[in-house]
């Protein structure tokens, strides 16, 4: 019970500040002060919770009475759940810090009342979906964290293609949910219980059906979690909404998904080996091609949320190593791939968080998130480039950095896989090793396109000119998100085996004794890594301090860059971003199908040349335009329902009152 206030406060006061926040009118100060203090007082509580919970390894329940049909309000903190709700309440205290500074650069004199509270509401939500321990809980809290989410998405309203992502987001989302309906429905009818605790007896059911259960849990919660071919939202409602927004939805909206997959699997009982295979596959493809399309494209945004789908699909690869794991009876393959997608998880949401904070700064200082229309931010936003350059080691898996960890214990996975299993039972690992490493070196060309090309160099034009670095309120929290990158980094293998081995429990058949040996064997190997990492931390800065002890009594000059023999070299000299991944991008050109327009020269003395080309999503053209537009026009006949008139609205309301209160009348 000593738990219960701060979760209860956890779940409550984000809200209740968010209303105070709207109620503050006109008055930006108040309504970000308001907005801001209840999500850090609510994070700060919920973190107290969730840090007692990690370390004493024991749930914590509450319940109350509910007058919903099938419906009850009842909480549990297990270790899962607090692993999922520690980066949440992290980077949600620090998004609000930073949408602080953000928003009060903005040119529009909005109230900002409605937005904080949509934000608080996305953060509560969130928190609901993870503590729910009932289906009618969930799904209403799920609906919630849609809806909210999908407000802020639209806050630039009056932008057509801010209003075309939000349409898509919201069609994807309640595509996704009426997957999780059928999937409650038929746990629910199995269980003869909407509660959580009653769903293990689903486990008894036969095989096919549980089989149905598993592909409705794949496609509800890959929609949400963005796994190809479903990720049609994600791309276009990350660069749509606020730079925090977005850090908030990629870095954490997203993993709910990863959750609600996890969760569900707790209760199915024996996997079977086809369900590891199938997440392995979503895993490499959406990995592969998420990269891929990451890096063909021209802003910046628009490239981390590809990265974002990127990652997930490396967390379904480590799902599904450890669901094999469990089919084949190799306790320790379960316990790597389970703690490595677990530890993706938390490392995706700091150094994506933290990269998406840094978009951000730069379009606040821009005005513009193109690629080909920034460079030479360096010499102008040194503090930003930096804490950015951070998050990028961290997302290519760089040592020492947290993205290098959890992607090292993901191949010991596989390769423990590999050595543990009989042909054919091995056959997904062996296709993971390369799908991996391919993962990890698309990444790196990625990111070193998109940090050069935005840093380096010169600027390609005048907003990039006037970049300048933003105030404390947006700097503070990308470095706390860079200090935490790189403590996972160096730190992970003495706390990862402790914290990880009772989520990884309920996972898995076996008790946390026989977890903990092969993630303490893991917990030595990463020590090795992290020393050595410490080791070349040490000499990049005692390098560092040497050239600039050489350099401290002399003049240095500077000079322009070598131009080919130009004696009046241009920005247009420089590598863009689309010639720089130009090799690359060709090479999967069925994938990306880029569309070229150009203006070839003409004569010996041509006045103009232009080419253009701009990447396509081919799930997004051959796939979902054609689903969306074939359900636009079969609704079109009854878009007469829907003609402006209140009173017709609420008849209808009463209407299916009437019914159902007649459907549920007593014989």
């Amino acid at each position: 019970m000593g738990l219960a206030a701060p979760l209860l406060l956890c779940l409550t006061c984000p809200v209740a500040f968010g209303l105070c926040a709207v109620a503050a009118g006109r008055s930006r100060a108040w309504a970000t002060g308001l907005g801001v203090a209840g999500t850090i007082v609510g994070a700060t509580a919920g973190l107290t919770a969730t840090v007692s919970v990690l370390a004493r390894g024991r749930a914590v329940t509450w319940d109350a009475p509910w007058s919903v049909p099938s419906g009850h309000l009842a909480l549990v903190l297990d270790p899962l759940a607090a692993l999922f709700l520690a980066p949440t309440l992290l980077l949600a205290a620090t998004a609000a810090v930073y949408g602080s500074g953000y928003l009060a650069g903005a040119d529009d004199r909005r109230s900002l009342g409605p937005v904080w509270f949509f934000f608080n509401t996305l953060v509560t939500s969130m928190v609901w979906v993870v503590l729910a321990a009932n289906a009618v809980l969930f799904l209403v809290a799920w609906e919630v964290m849609s809806l909210s989410s999908y407000f802020l998405v639209t806050h630039d309203h009056h932008q057509e293609e801010v209003q075309a992502a939000g349409r898509t987001y919201l069609i994807a989302t309640h595509l996704g949910t009426l997957f999780l309906f059928i999937m409650f429905f038929l746990m629910g009818r199995a269980a003869g219980s909407m509660d959580f605790p009653a769903f293990p007896g689903v486990a008894t059911a036969e095989p096919r059906l549980m089989g149905w259960i598993f592909l409705c849990a794949v496609v509800g919660f890959g929609t949400k979690a963005g796994f190809l071919p479903l990720h049609v939202w994600l791309p276009e409602a990350h660069p749509a909404a606020p730079s925090h927004v977005s850090a908030l939805m990629s870095g954490v909206m997203i993993k709910t998904g990863i959750y609600g997959i996890l969760r569900i699997l707790t209760y199915l009982g024996a996997p079977a080996p086809w369900w590891g295979w199938l997440l392995v596959a979503v895993g490499l493809v959406s990995g592969v091609i998420g990269v891929v399309l990451a890096l063909a494209q021209q802003d910046l945004k628009r490239l981390l949320a590809y990265s974002s789908i990127e990652n997930v699909g490396i967390i379904a690869l480590a799902i599904g190593l450890g669901v094999l794991g469990v089919a084949y009876r190799v306790p320790a393959l379960a316990a790597l791939g389970f703690a490595g997608a677990l530890l993706h998880v938390i490392n995706h949401a700091l150094f994506k968080g933290l990269l998406f904070l840094g978009a951000g700064a730069i379009v606040h200082a821009t005005g513009t998130r193109l690629l080909d229309d920034l460079g030479g931010l360096l010499k102008r936003m040194p503090r930003t480039g930096a804490l950015f350059a951070v998050g990028v080691v961290a997302i290519s898996a760089l040592p020492p950095l947290n993205g290098f960890l959890g992607e090292l214990v993901i191949y010991l996975a596989i390769f423990k896989g590999m050595l543990a299993l009989p042909f054919p039972a091995d056959l997904p690992f062996l296709f993971a090793v390369p799908g991996l490493a391919l993962i990890g070196g698309l990444a790196l060309a990625c990111f070193a396109n998109g940090f050069g090309t935005v840093f380096l160099g010169t600027p390609r034009s005048e907003r990039s000119d006037h970049g300048h670095d933003p105030d404390l309120r947006m700097v503070g929290p990308m470095a706390l998100l860079a200090i935490c990158c790189l403590a996972v980094g160096l730190l992970g293998w003495a706390v990862v085996p402790r914290l990880f081995t009772p989520a990884v429990a309920l996972l898995t058949p076996w008790p946390p004794g026989e977890i903990q040996a092969p993630l303490a064997l893991m917990a030595a190997q990463l020590r090795v890594v992290s020393l050595a990492g410490a080791a070349l931390l040490g000499l990049i800065g005692l390098l560092a301090w040497f050239r600039r002890t050489l350099l401290g009594g002399r003049e240095v000059t500077q000079h322009v860059t070598w131009g080919c023999g130009y004696a009046a070299p241009t920005p247009r000299m420089q590598y863009t971003s689309v010639s720089f991944a130009a090799p690359l991008v060709k090479v999967f050109h069925r994938v990306v199908r880029p569309r070229v327009s150009a203006i070839p020269p003409d004569g010996l003395f041509p006045d103009h040349a232009a080419f253009a080309t701009q990447a396509t999503d081919l799930f997004r053209q051959a796939l979902w335009v054609p689903v969306l537009t074939t359900i636009v026009r079969a609704t079109q006949p009854l878009r007469w329902i829907q003609h402006g008139s209140v009173r017709s609205y609420v008849l209808y309301i009463v209407a299916t009152l009437v019914v159902l209160l007649t459907w549920g009348l007593e014989p």
